[in-house]
């Protein structure tokens, strides 16, 4: 049986919102508020990996765990993967599931269809997407599209390509991705390991490195896109929805 753990990369220097995991939305700091969807989702025990000791005073302040690790990491997956060896040396967990520190206000119950998804057909990478409904969304660079082949179990697709492109041509749904990954340890351990590739660095879309490497990522299929703050004005939303609520 599966033991999973919820790993939340958050780095402070981030160039369009610098300090964003700090950012104050309803009274409490941005990684607060995503912790607590983590610990919501049911998906065992949630660790936030970070580069500021800012953050990790916050994290402890609402009573959750973090890990204080290198400011260098290249990526999100670095920097679950150096957390998970200081967290969990004896290897008690063998799923990771990596959840942004930007989405305040995330549905727990994606993170679950996360794992689902890598749990169906023994993908090495679960990982979710929507229908795109908005037609502007199917020419824009920013929305990751999906292609996938339909499994025999219904609402899950076996990834074939990420691209920024509109894809695939014709008629049909077109699917928006949405960066919340399930790694089983061994895949992450071997992700981690291998350089970057073509595609992704043409794409600029790390998950295609898995896929030139030959790994099977399967897609969740969801009904709603989570609101991520990488912008001033995402942050007023979130704030918005938040506040609100």
């Amino acid at each position: 049986m599966t033991k999973s753990i919820v790993v939340i990369p958050a780095r402070l220097a981030a160039t369009r919102l610098p300090d964003k995991p700090l950012a104050e939305i309803a009274g409490e700091p941005m990684i607060v508020h995503v912790w607590r969807r983590a610990i919501e989702a049911q998906c065992g025990p949630v660790l936030v990996a970070t580069d500021s000791q800012a953050v990790q005073d916050a994290v402890a302040s609402a009573g959750g765990e973090s890990v204080l690790t290198r400011p260098d990491h290249a990526s999100g997956s670095d920097r679950i993967h150096e957390a998970l060896q200081a967290a969990d040396p004896d290897r008690t967990y063998d799923v990771v599931i990596n959840l942004q520190g930007d989405l305040p206000t995330l549905d727990p119950a994606l993170v679950r269809k996360c794992v689902e998804a890598l749990e169906e057909g023994g993908a090495d990478i679960g990982t979710i997407a929507a229908e795109i409904v908005r037609a502007e969304e199917r020419t824009n660079p920013n929305v990751v599209k999906v292609v996938g082949t339909p499994l025999a179990r219904g609402g899950i697709l076996n990834a074939l390509y990420f691209t920024r492109a509109t894809a695939p041509y014709g008629e049909g749904p077109l699917y928006h991705h949405i960066g919340l990954y399930a790694y089983r340890r061994a895949a992450l351990e071997r992700f981690v390991g291998l350089r970057p590739s073509p595609l992704e660095m043409r794409e600029k879309l790390e998950q295609l490195r898995a896929l030139e490497a030959g790994m099977r990522l399967h897609i969740g299929l969801v009904d709603t896109v989570p609101l991520g703050v990488d912008t001033p004005a995402d942050l007023t939303r979130a704030r918005e929805i938040l506040e609100t609520s």
